[in-house]
C-alpha cells in the first residue's frame, strides 16, 4: 500500500485535504466517494512533483507537501519515533502513530509517504532517502547503522538529542540577533521618514529667509531631494546588489575563495572555524557512537561543514585516515580548527572514547559560538543607538544652524 495525498470537496463546498493508504489512485477515490466527498485531486506522497504524466490540476492543487520538515518539526518526529520503538511497537506502527499525533498536515503527510514505502519492504533507512531535503546524508546514514546494529532506538535517541542541540544552538543564535535587526530596521525608517517628510517642509522655510545657507544645510537638502527622486533607484541598486553578490557566490571558484579568506579574516576567523569544528565533531560523534565506521563516518561530516575550503580540506583528511593516519593527524593537516580540537581528538583516540571526547569538544565550540555572536550583539546595540542618534542630530542641526545664525544677526 501507498500514502496518497488528496484535495476533496464535501457536501457543504468545503475543502478537505488529508492522507490516505491505499493501493492505486482509483481505490482513494472509491474511498473519498464512499465518504460523501468528492475527490479533485489525488497524487502520491513524494518530495517531488510534475512529472510529464501528473495533471495540472493536481500539480496546482496540491503545494504544502513540497514544504519540508522544519528544525522543530524534525526533532519532534525522531523524539516520539525514538519513544515508540524502544517501547516495542514495529517501526510501521510507530511512524502510524507519530502521522497520526502530528498537527500539520504536511508532516503527517510525509510520515505516511515513508510509511509506505516502509511497509513495501524497504528500510527505514532507504524511506527516508526519498525525502532528502527532510532529512539529510547523516539523519540517513545513522538511522541505517542503527538498523544494522539491531539498535535503532538507542541510535534515535541519540539523533534527536544531537538534532535537539543543533535546533536549540541555532535558535538562540537566531534570538540574539533579532533584537540589532529589528533596532537597524527602525532607525532607517526614522531617518527615511524624517528626509523624506519632514526635512522638506523644513526646507521650504529655510529657503524663503532669503539668507545663505550653511553648508551642512546645503548637504541635508540635496540629500533630501536625491532621496525623494530617486528612492526606488535607490531600492533597485541595494536589491541588485544583494542578488549579483548571491550569484557570484554560488560560482564554485569565487565561493572557494570566499570561504578561503573567511577561516582568515581577523576577528570573524574565530566564528567560522569554531561553528564548523562543532558540526563537524558533533556529526562525527552521532555517527560514531552509532557504529558508523570512522571513515565512512568521516565523508558524511565533512558534507555538513559549510565552509567549502573546508570542506575540502576534510576530504583531503578523510583520504589520509583511510591510508592508515591516525584522526588526529589527518585533523592536523586539514588545519582550520581550534587546538583544543586536536587535544580532545588524541585523547579520545588513546582512551577508546572517541565519541564522548568528540561530544565534549561539539559542546564547548558550540558555546564559543554563542558566546562570540552574544559579545557582538551587546556590542551592536549601543553602536547603532548612537548611529541613529547621531544621524537624528545631524537633521536637527541642519535645520537648527540657520535659524540660530539668524537670531545672532538681528
Amino acid at each position: 500500500m501507498a500514502a496518497f495525498e488528496y484535495t476533496a470537496l464535501e457536501a457543504g463546498g468545503r475543502r478537505r485535504k488529508g492522507v490516505l493508504e491505499a493501493d492505486s489512485v482509483r481505490q482513494v477515490r472509491q474511498l473519498l466517494r464512499d465518504q460523501g466527498l468528492a475527490p479533485l485531486a489525488v497524487e502520491t506522497a513524494s518530495e517531488s512533483r510534475g512529472g510529464p504524466g501528473r495533471s495540472r490540476a493536481n500539480r496546482a492543487s496540491i503545494t504544502q507537501f513540497r514544504r519540508r520538515l522544519s528544525g522543530l518539526d524534525r526533532v519532534l518526529v525522531t523524539r516520539q519515533l525514538a519513544t515508540l520503538i524502544g517501547a516495542g511497537l514495529p517501526v510501521e506502527e510507530a511512524l502510524d502513530a507519530v502521522a497520526q499525533q502530528s498537527e500539520k498536515q504536511y508532516a503527517a503527510v510525509l510520515v505516511m509517504g515513508i510509511r509506505s514505502r516502509v511497509l513495501e519492504g524497504r528500510s527505514l533507512a532507504s524511506a527516508l532517502a526519498d525525502f532528502p531535503t527532510s532529512f539529510n546524508a547523516l539523519y540517513r546514514s545513522t538511522v541505517a547503522a542503527g538498523e544494522q546494529s539491531g539498535h535503532l532506538d538507542r541510535v534515535l535517541e541519540n539523533l534527536a538529542d544531537y538534532t535537539e542541540r543543533r535546533f536549540e544552538a541555532w535558535r538562540n543564535v537566531e534570538m540574539a540577533l533579532l533584537y540589532p535587526v529589528v533596532l537597524l530596521l527602525l532607525a532607517m525608517l526614522i531617518v527615511g521618514a524624517l528626509m523624506v517628510f519632514v526635512v522638506p517642509d523644513m526646507v521650504r522655510v529655510l529657503e524663503n529667509m532669503g539668507r545663505e545657507l550653511p553648508a551642512v544645510t546645503q548637504f541635508l537638502i540635496g540629500a533630501s531631494a536625491f532621496v525623494q527622486d530617486w528612492w526606488w533607484a535607490l531600492l533597485l541598486t541595494a536589491a541588485a546588489a544583494a542578488l549579483g553578490v548571491e550569484r557570484l557566490l554560488r560560482l564554485p571558484a569565487l565561493r572557494l575563495a570566499w570561504d578561503r579568506q573567511k577561516l582568515n579574516a581577523p576577528f570573524f576567523k574565530r566564528i567560522v572555524r569554531a561553528s564548523n569544528a562543532a558540526r563537524y565533531a558533533n556529526t562525527l560523534s552521532i555517527l560514531n557512537a552509532s557504529g558508523v565506521p570512522l571513515v565512512d563516518a568521516m565523508g558524511i561530516a565533512s558534507e555538513v561543514v559549510a565552509n567549502t575550503w573546508l570542506r575540502r580540506r576534510l576530504q583531503g583528511a578523510t583520504q589520509r585516515v583511510k591510508e592508515g593516519a591516525s584522526l588526529r593527524t589527518g585533523l592536523e593537516e586539514a588545519g582550520h580548527f581550534p587546538p583544543m580540537l586536536m587535544h580532545m581528538v588524541a585523547s579520545g583516540e588513546a582512551s577508546g572514547e572517541l565519541d564522548a571526547m568528540l561530544e565534549r569538544v561539539a559542546t564547548h565550540q558550540q558555546a564559543e559560538v554563542e558566546r562570540i555572536v552574544g559579545a557582538l550583539v551587546a556590542l551592536f546595540q549601543p553602536m547603532m543607538l548612537l548611529l541613529m542618534g547621531g544621524m537624528v542630530m545631524f537633521i536637527v542641526m541642519a535645520i537648527l544652524l540657520p535659524i540660530l545664525n539668524m537670531n545672532q544677526l538681528v
